[in-house]
């Protein structure tokens, strides 16, 4: 069974985190009746610089999980802090891979996971943001990340007796914008032993880009799938409507950005959220937007999701590698849902992580 990823909960230091492991994953894993759970674990900045600095306190998260039946093999380092802010949206990207603070911030995170890792575990997994939103970004700061990820490559090397990689999650907008932006940037300048891709699906549905196609080209490159985030996007095949606009108007949510894309015959349009989408593109072509929607329910219609495209990704690297990477459920956007019941959070992704192990089947 895939992890869940914890950034759908809003705690930022340790006690709180504990606290709603007993409150939300403990009820998820007995409502699968299961005898141990993945996490897909993300800590703030704050709480990951402490557990580095303190084995004792590592050690002590480590009895708390495995006392709950509990496992982490994943961290998600790509939102910093303040995940849950009011308002988020282009925040989610600070500090950028041209910043000391990202990189202190990962090794961190090498650091507490290497001591998180299960017996069982081959490898340890951190996924992190595409270098930046793309503005402003300039060609010292690409210099600069360029030699951030050498550091962190050293780092994570000689965090673990196993190999704890560093996966780089491509997203509409950011300097990465694509998985095609981030081979094209990694490979050749990473060592692929240490520095991979997060596919995350949803975002890869928003590019519009073939599933098989992409895996093929990472493999192609000399680069792996380090880690898959399991999620969908919502689609719309004729946003022009009225009906397709008034279900729309009902995600464009202030939290967190929702960038949309048209498939037209002459290219991809964008927009970079979703409140602007209706006032600059046409409307005339099916759009996607990046809104992570729960994985076994349909949103209204006349709106669907893009879970063909997760079972087509998974398919693709099912037929490509001998061993699937690391397997992340994220529909951090559940807070945000129109009519969302905070009551419903455990059931809710208990029954999305039961949908990704029946209808992935062998892919997790």
């Amino acid at each position: 069974m895939p992890a869940y990823c914890t950034n759908v909960h809003p705690a930022e230091d340790l006690a709180g985190i504990v606290a709603q492991l007993d409150r939300y994953a403990v009820a998820v894993r007995e409502e699968l009746a299961v005898d141990t759970l993945a996490l897909g674990l993300w800590l703030s900045a704050p709480v990951a610089r402490a557990l580095a600095a303190d084995a004792t306190a590592r050690h002590g998260l480590r009895a708390e999980l495995d006392a709950r039946g509990l496992t982490v093999s994943t961290l998600n380092a790509f939102p910093y802090g303040g995940f849950h802010d009011d308002v988020v949206k282009h925040a989610v990207y600070l500090p950028t891979w041209a910043d000391r603070e990202r990189v202190a911030y990962t090794a961190d995170c090498a650091t507490v996971l290497a001591d998180l890792l299960p017996d069982s575990a081959a490898y340890g997994s951190i996924s992190t943001l595409p270098l930046a939103w793309r503005e402003p970004w300039t060609a010292e700061d690409d210099a600069r990340a360029r030699r951030a990820f050498d550091k962190i490559t050293q780092v994570v090397r000689s965090a673990s007796d196993r190999p704890i990689r560093l996966a780089v999650e491509p997203e509409p907008g950011c300097v990465l914008d694509t998985v095609a932006d981030a081979v094209a940037w990694l490979a050749g300048h990473v060592d692929p032993d240490y520095v991979g891709i997060c596919l995350d699906t949803c975002h890869l549905a928003v590019s519009f880009a073939d599933p098989a196609d992409t895996v093929s080209a990472i493999h192609r490159a000399g680069l792996s799938v380090v880690k898959v985030q399991a999620s969908a996007a919502l689609e719309v095949a004729e946003p022009g409507t009225a009906e397709a606009r008034a279900a729309l108007a009902a995600f464009a949510e202030p939290r967190y950005l929702h960038q949309v894309r048209e498939n037209t015959p002459v290219g991809v349009l964008p927009a970079d959220d979703l409140p602007d989408a209706f006032d600059t593109l046409p409307a005339a072509h099916p759009w996607r937007v990046h809104f992570h929607v729960p994985l076994h329910a349909a949103p209204p219609a006349p709106l669907t999701s893009t879970t063909d495209v997760l079972l087509a990704a998974m398919a693709a690297l099912r037929s490509t590698v001998a061993v699937l990477p690391h397997v992340e459920v994220e529909t951090y956007t559940w807070s945000v849902l129109p009519g969302f019941d905070q009551a419903s959070l455990s059931s809710g992704i208990a029954a999305e992580l039961r949908w990704a192990a029946m209808s992935l089947g062998a892919a997790v």
